[in-house]
C-alpha cells in the first residue's frame, strides 16, 4: 500500500451524485412496481439500449478511440461517443482521456490518478471522491483532443449533454411509447439504474482488474486478464494485454475472447466509418507471452538455486526463430493478397511450410517447459 497521502479536500459534488445514484435507482425500482407495475419489454429495451450506447462510447470512443488513437472514426460517431459518453457522466472526453493517459504514464506510482497500489477502494471510486494537489488537470496531455470542435463543444456543455442523454431522453421515449407510467419506468431502468451499472463496470476496471486476474504478457504493473470482467465490461477485462499493448483496437486479440468493443469496431470498418485500425503483430504478442512463461518458470527454478543459463540460451534460440517463423508468415500473406493466381499456389505452399516450422518450435517449447517444471519438481 503506498504511504503517500498529500493534502486532499471531498469534491463534495461527485461524492453525493455516486452515492445517491444507487440509492435513487433502488428507491425508483421499488416505487416504480409498487404504484404502476413490473418493468416489461420497453423498459428492458431501453436500459440495454442505453447502457450499450453509453457503455460502448466510453470503452471503444472515451477509452480506445480517444485516449489511445487505436483507431480512425468519421465526425458521426465522434458525435455518437460524445453525446452517450457524456450520459454515462464520467466527465468530459477531455478530462477522462488525459487521466486515463496519466494512468498509464505513470501506472501503480504516486502520479496515477487510480493508483491500484492505494487500495481496492480508492481506485474503484475513491479518486473521484476526492480532490488531491497532485492531480489538478492543466490538459496539457489531450491537446490533440481540444483542438477537435465537437470534444470541445462537449467539454463546454458536458453537464447539459449528459443530462439530456442519459435522464431525459430515454424518459422522453419511455412518454411518447407508453405514456407516464412508461415514462418513469424508462427513466428509473434506462437512465438511473442504467447509469449505476455502466458507472461500476469502468469503475472495475481500474480496481479489479489490477488487483485480480492473470499476466500472460507482462508484470511490469499490476494490470491482470479476467474473462468475467471482460464479459460485464465490453471487452475491456483483457487489461494486462491491453497494458502491454496500448495501441491496439482491440483487448481481446483472439478471435474467440468476448470483446464487444472490438466487435463494434470492426463493424463500423465494414461500414466504412473507422479506419486505421492498430493491431499488434501476431510476432509481438507470442514473444511476450513467452517471455512471461520462461520467467515465471525460470524464477521458480532460481527459487531452488537450481542454474537456469542453459534454459536460457535455448528460449533465446526459440525466440527468435518463434518471431521470424511469425514474421515470415504475415509477410507471404500480405503478398498472397496483391499475387496473381500462378505465384499464390507457391506462396500458399510457402505458408504451410513456415507454420510446419512454427509448430515444431512451439512443440520444443512445451518439451522445454515439461523439463522445466520436472526439473523443479525434482528438488525437495
Amino acid at each position: 500500500m503506498s504511504e503517500y497521502n498529500p493534502s486532499t479536500r471531498i469534491n463534495w459534488l461527485n461524492t453525493v451524485f455516486l452515492i445517491s445514484t444507487p440509492i435513487l435507482a433502488l428507491v425508483g425500482v421499488f416505487l416504480h412496481w409498487s404504484y404502476f407495475e413490473a418493468p416489461g419489454w420497453t423498459e428492458a429495451i431501453m436500459f440495454l439500449s442505453f447502457y450499450y450506447a453509453c457503455g460502448l462510447s466510453i470503452t471503444v470512443g472515451y477509452h480506445r478511440l480517444f485516449s489511445h488513437r487505436s483507431h480512425d472514426a468519421s465526425w458521426p460517431l465522434v458525435l455518437f461517443y460524445s453525446v452517450f459518453g457524456a450520459g454515462a457522466f464520467q466527465n468530459s472526453i477531455i478530462e477522462w482521456c488525459s487521466d486515463h493517459r496519466n494512468h498509464h504514464k505513470s501506472t501503480d506510482t504516486d502520479k496515477d490518478p487510480y493508483s491500484a497500489s492505494r487500495g481496492f477502494w480508492h481506485s474503484h471510486m475513491g479518486w473521484i471522491l476526492v480532490e488531491e494537489e497532485t492531480f489538478q488537470n492543466d490538459f496539457a496531455n489531450v491537446k490533440d483532443l481540444s483542438a477537435n470542435k465537437i470534444i470541445a463543444w462537449q467539454h463546454r456543455n458536458i453537464f447539459l449533454i449528459g443530462a439530456f442523454s442519459g435522464i431525459i431522453l430515454p424518459t422522453l421515449l419511455g412518454y411518447l411509447l407508453g405514456g407516464i407510467a412508461t415514462a418513469i419506468g424508462c427513466f428509473v431502468w434506462g437512465g438511473l439504474v442504467r447509469l449505476v451499472f455502466v458507472h461500476h463496470g469502468t469503475f472495475l476496471i481500474n480496481s479489479a482488474a489490477h488487483i485480480w486476474g492473470t499476466q500472460p504478457y507482462s508484470e511490469e504493473n499490476s494490470s491482470k486478464d479476467s474473462f468475467w470482467l471482460a464479459f460485464l465490461t465490453f471487452g475491456e477485462g483483457y487489461h494486462n494485454f491491453h497494458h502491454t499493448f496500448q495501441a491496439d483496437y482491440r483487448n481481446g486479440h483472439k478471435w474467440y475472447h468476448v470483446d464487444p468493443s472490438k466487435w463494434w469496431i470492426g463493424m463500423f470498418k465494414l461500414l466504412g466509418l473507422k479506419s486505421n485500425l492498430r493491431k499488434t503483430p501476431k510476432h509481438s504478442i507470442e514473444v511476450a507471452k513467452l517471455d512471461m512463461k520462461f520467467k515465471k518458470t525460470a524464477n521458480k527454478l532460481s527459487s531452488k538455486n537450481i542454474d537456469i543459463s542453459i534454459f536460457e540460451k535455448k528460449v533465446s534460440t526459440y525466440r527468435e526463430s518463434m518471431r521470424s517463423c511469425l514474421f515470415d508468415i504475415h509477410k507471404a500473406k500480405k503478398e498472397l493478397k496483391s499475387a496473381m493466381k500462378t505465384q499464390s499456389d507457391s506462396t500458399r505452399e510457402r505458408i504451410a511450410e513456415i507454420k510446419q516450422s512454427y509448430n515444431q518450435i512451439k512443440d520444443e517449447l512445451k518439451i522445454l517447459f515439461k523439463e522445466m517444471n520436472a526439473l523443479y519438481l525434482s528438488v525437495a
